[in-house]
């Protein structure tokens, strides 16, 4: 019987939109871009690799045949081989923006039909009456930051006076986010979560995607650090999704990584969520080995897009990507003869890009199983084509409005 994976390598986009000039990104590339400046000597760094970006287990199965599909140029130092193992193609995005619902959602069947909201401000970037009404329900002497910024950045040039002053630092960026960071241990991590729920409601008349818990420990003397405690609060998808048709057919579903924050926890059944992308891989093999028959397995990576993309760090992002790739032969070997596979991105982070926001990109879908013909898939003009495609796989119907392959 049919069993499906799916793995999300956040923000691994393959450029190539032709609607990024209006995000400000035409040229943007992740993956191209990665590869070139590995090949030039920019993605080497001590004691964590060197060279030419080494990925021969995804291209293998196409990667980089999708890649020139996508972009028309070959990926930098890399030799493809002759006749892929896998099948293998782009997907385009059809929902506006360039964030992680938008691309989840329509891989999971739901295109957005709406437009997001947006705190477009550089600087004081959240609404006064919002501001009010969040240190009035959250009890507290008010907030830091509101403004644009990096995360880690943030945290650095504020994080003292969080300490100090009781105040939560908030932030937001071009994504449809507001983000909220705290001390958690001095202000609290359930204290946190409860603000960041009251915000949500908040928001929801302005259609903001997210709006995000970011607690971190540590002191201005020693270094402020994320923990893995982040908790993303998200409006649910607003149609059907590939995840709700096998809950409403008792299909078992398991979730590893942060996708039940990104569907906010609707029908993505058992939900595991260990912290970084070797934890995460590791969950997900787990997971796949106790699968039952007709089950799905939904997984995303985010370590691509929060360290190293939105980071901006070439040798950082570079490296994950080839340990994804080297454990990559243990998901094929735990692989059933009726099981598919598939490995796809839901938006760009090109770390060679100005700024440290998501780039609108197309996505690569990879897809590969013991009795899957291996082949190109072309062009997809959705990235709901994966959902049609697994729920045809699956035997519950091809899901959303894409088209199975």
């Amino acid at each position: 019987m049919a069993r499906a994976i799916l793995i999300v390598l956040d923000s691994v986009g393959c450029g190539g939109a032709r609607d990024a000039h209006l995000y400000g990104d035409e040229g943007a590339d992740t993956l191209g871009h990665i590869a070139q400046a590995c090949a030039d000597g920019r993605g080497d760094r001590a004691d964590l690799r060197k060279g030419p970006l080494k990925l021969p287990n995804l291209v293998r199965l196409g990667l980089a045949h999708a890649c020139e599909a996508s972009t028309g140029k070959p990926l930098a130092g890399i030799v493809k081989p002759a006749a892929p193992k896998g099948q293998y193609g782009y997907g385009v995005e059809i929902s506006q923006g360039k964030d992680t619902p938008s691309g989840h959602w329509e891989i999971a069947g739901c295109p957005v039909p709406f437009q997001w909201g947006y705190f477009t401000a550089l600087e004081n970037s959240f609404p006064p009456d919002l501001v009010a009404a969040m240190v009035k329900q959250g009890a507290l002497p008010g907030i830091l930051g509101n403004k644009h910024a990096s995360g880690t950045a943030i945290i650095d040039e504020l994080g003292e006076e969080h300490i100090r002053s009781g105040k939560p630092i908030c932030y937001t960026s071009v994504d449809s986010v507001l983000q909220i960071a705290a001390h958690e241990e001095l202000f609290g991590l359930e204290r946190l979560y409860e603000l960041c729920r009251k915000t949500r409601l908040l928001v929801d008349p302005l259609k903001i995607g997210r709006v995000i818990a970011r607690p971190f420990l540590g002191t201005a003397e020693d270094g402020f650090k994320r923990t893995g405690n982040r908790k993303d609060f998200a409006i649910p998808p607003p149609d059907e999704t590939l995840l709700d048709r096998l809950a409403a057919q008792g299909r078992t579903v398991i979730t590893v990584g942060k996708i039940g924050d990104i569907f906010a926890h609707r029908a993505t059944g058992e939900e595991i969520k260990p912290f970084g992308n070797a934890a995460m891989f590791e969950a997900a093999l787990e997971a796949l080995e106790r699968l039952p028959d007709r089950g799905f397995c939904f997984v995303n990576l985010v370590d691509f897009d929060s360290e190293y993309g939105h980071r901006r760090d070439v040798p950082g992002y570079a490296a994950a990507l080839e340990a994804f790739d080297a454990a990559l032969p243990r998901l094929e070997a735990g692989l059933r003869p009726g099981d598919i596979a598939m490995i796809t991105a839901d938006h760009g982070n090109d770390p060679t890009w100005p700024g440290t926001d998501h780039t609108r990109e197309h996505t690569p879908i990879l897809a590969f199983g013991p009795k899957l013909a291996p082949g190109p898939i072309g062009r997809r003009e959705s990235f709901s084509d994966i959902a049609a495609t697994l729920g045809t796989w699956l035997g519950i119907g091809a899901v959303g409005p894409g088209r199975p392959w």
